[in-house]
């Protein structure tokens, strides 16, 4: 998932050992947004590219689930959307099979 903003960088931490992530100065708010994922589902930062993060886990509905809570919490309200564009984005979908 990638985080996406014009003006206002969006953080986001990751808590405990990946089950929570919290998001701060989501457009310049000073509401700090908690979402806590789904069982399974693990949250790791992408190293390889600024702003991403990477949902795991073993069952699809569950990292999904997790994946549609983290956009649903940054929504942007009573704004033009077609203006602020801000926000957090499913940039990709991946399946790790494993070779036997």
């Amino acid at each position: 998932m990638r985080m996406v903003y014009a003006h206002f960088p969006i953080n986001v931490n990751i808590l405990g050992k990946g089950e929570a992530v919290e998001i701060r100065n989501f457009l310049g708010e000073k509401r700090v947004r908690k979402i806590v994922m789904q069982e399974g589902v693990v949250v790791i930062r992408d190293n390889t590219v600024k702003d991403q993060i990477l949902l795991e886990g073993n069952d699809i509905e569950n990292v999904s689930r997790s994946a549609a809570h983290i956009h649903q919490s940054v929504l942007v309200k009573k704004k033009d959307i077609r203006k602020f564009l801000d926000g957090i984005y499913v940039s990709g979908k991946e399946t790790i099979v494993q070779e036997e």
